[in-house]
């Protein structure tokens, strides 16, 4: 059954204990889902420099519940690595997005760009919802089918 929340997200190192149990809930659900945990497509250091973060969702009694980090991929463009709201809760995932478009924002990015599996429907349906467009496949998930990527542009600080 789904519950809601009283969130909080802040910045966390991703070798932290509660980042990395998480980080390993998301790498054996990919696994199960895609036949790939997705571990060999995150290096924590891309999301702990400039223009980086990586943040933890806690419940209202402090349980890490979920996890994204965003990583620097083009001059303008941010990447969203490590998603992840774990199984049962309720606008964890909504939250976590949100949050990290809005530090992409206020870093400066004009868009955020995102890979997740063409097999991982709810996934795909997730970004979706939340105003991702499909873009042509980049960087290392060029030419490969299974790989679906994902645009939002950002708006423009005034």
């Amino acid at each position: 059954m789904s519950r809601a929340y009283m969130l909080e997200i802040t910045l966390e190192d991703p070798a932290s204990a509660a980042a990395e149990m998480l980080i390993a809930e998301l790498s054996a659900t990919l696994a199960r889902i895609t036949g790939d945990s997705g571990r060999s497509s995150f290096d924590p250091g891309d999301v702990r420099g400039p223009k980086a973060c990586f943040v933890v969702a806690r419940d209202g009694e402090g349980q890490a519940i979920g996890c994204g980090g965003l990583r620097p991929l083009e001059a303008n463009i941010a990447e969203v690595k490590r998603m992840y709201a774990r199984a049962g809760t309720r606008g964890v995932g909504a939250a976590i997005l949100a949050h990290l478009e809005a530090v992409a924002a206020g870093f400066g990015y004009d868009a955020i760009w995102l890979e997740t599996r063409r097999i991982n429907a709810r996934a795909v349906a997730f970004y979706e919802r939340y105003g991702y467009r499909l873009i042509p496949n980049f960087g290392k998930y060029a030419g490969r089918p299974e790989a679906v990527c994902f645009e939002k542009r950002l708006p423009c600080p005034r």
